[in-house]
């Protein structure tokens, strides 16, 4: 399918504003919106799904017309607030089109954080009430037309219509993309952490290619995987978790690698973490200004100091990082410190093409992280 049909059948339903977060299977969808958009549509990337929800919601209001919000399924979990205390008919009300990325579709091989919700996604839509038809790439003309009559319905009841989108429903397209001008490379900023980390260290990474290249520069670094606590799901709470094991282990240091897109998505851990104060936390975010995971569009704050937030949050020490040099040195100091730190890492966007996962299940993972660290 044309990504430009299903454009067109949005607009057609009096639709001018697309709110979301990426997602690597709406790839082409996102893209096409936020490079080409030929029809000027307005368009919105908040910081997260339930954000989204809540910007469409005040669209509405201020204009009368209903946005589409788009979203990858793991996402869901952040807009079920608004959508059953704002959205809802019991409350006020309001119509809106969602467009989700379907993510761990059973029967389709994916990555162990995306079974459960992918087994759920059509549930959860039932139990909220809001009307959901899915699509794919044999999804006929005919096909589609009815689905948005279905949806234009819904809109004009004041309801909320969800359309599910199978992997590979778009077809590919070459066109513009995001860079930045930043020249450090991210996955040696990664070797740089894990070459200074003691073996008492506890590491915990973001989800998406962060973990992944953790997992495949600690094979080489450290000789293996045991100290990593990989969070491949749960996109922005990596923060906490790693907040959770500093507390709980006051004599090891916990190194949270950290992403731009995740800290934005759940950024109210920075001022809870700053006020704890653990001493033994050290948390670094590797700033792209994009979500690469899913496709590299850029986030909604492309050139904000996330350096500068963190230190009016209250962390202690704050520094930023241009270059390996840089990040060595803010690495030693952090080190001797012995107090909360953080570390805001400019890199550039791009990975390898032939970057793995992780070979262990996803348990495997905690049960040999909590094996060598609870030893």
């Amino acid at each position: 399918m044309k990504v430009e049909t299903i454009i067109n059948k949005i607009q057609s339903l009096g639709i001018n504003s697309i709110v979301g977060v990426p997602d690597s299977t709406l790839k082409e969808f996102c893209d096409y919106i936020n490079y080409e958009n030929p029809n000027g549509l307005k368009h919105y990337v908040p910081a997260n799904e339930g954000a989204a929800v809540g910007l469409a919601a005040g669209i509405y209001l201020g204009s009368g017309k209903p946005a589409c919000v788009y979203m990858q399924n793991s996402g869901i979990g952040n807009a079920v607030n608004p959508i059953a205390s704002l959205l809802n008919e019991k409350v006020y009300d309001i119509p809106a089109l969602f467009l989700v990325g379907w993510r761990g579709e059973p029967g389709v091989h994916d990555e162990p954080q995306h079974k459960f919700q992918g087994t759920i996604t059509r549930e959860l839509f039932d139990v909220l009430h809001i009307k959901n038809q899915v699509i794919d790439g044999n999804t006929s003309e005919d096909e589609l037309s009815e689905i948005f009559r279905k949806a234009e319905e819904a809109l004009k009841n004041n309801e909320q219509f969800a359309i599910i989108v199978k992997k590979g429903t778009f077809e590919k397209r070459k066109g513009e993309s995001h860079k930045n001008s930043y020249e450090l490379v991210r996955e040696d900023a990664i070797k740089e952490i894990l070459s200074q980390v003691d073996k008492d260290d506890m590491i915990i990474s973001t989800t998406g290619k962060i973990s992944r290249e953790v997992y495949e520069q600690s094979d080489i670094i450290l000789g293996g995987h045991e100290q990593n606590f990989l969070t491949v799901g749960s996109m922005g709470h990596a923060s906490m978790i790693a907040l959770g094991l500093a507390k709980e282990n006051k004599n090891k240091k916990a190194y949270c690698i950290d992403g731009d897109g995740a800290v934005l998505m759940h950024m109210g851990a920075l001022p809870f973490i700053a006020h704890e104060n653990p001493n033994n936390f050290i948390h670094i975010v590797l700033n792209n200004d994009a979500h690469e995971s899913v496709g590299g569009m850029p986030t909604g704050a492309v050139g904000v100091d996330i350096a500068d937030i963190a230190k009016s949050a209250g962390y202690k020490n704050v520094f930023k990082a241009y270059s390996l040099e840089e990040l060595k040195n803010a690495l030693k100091i952090t080190k001797s410190l012995k107090e909360l730190s953080f570390i805001e890492v400019k890199v550039s966007l791009q990975s390898r093409a032939d970057l793995g996962r992780p070979k262990e299940s996803a348990r495997e993972n905690k049960e040999n992280f909590m094996g060598y660290h609870l030893r």
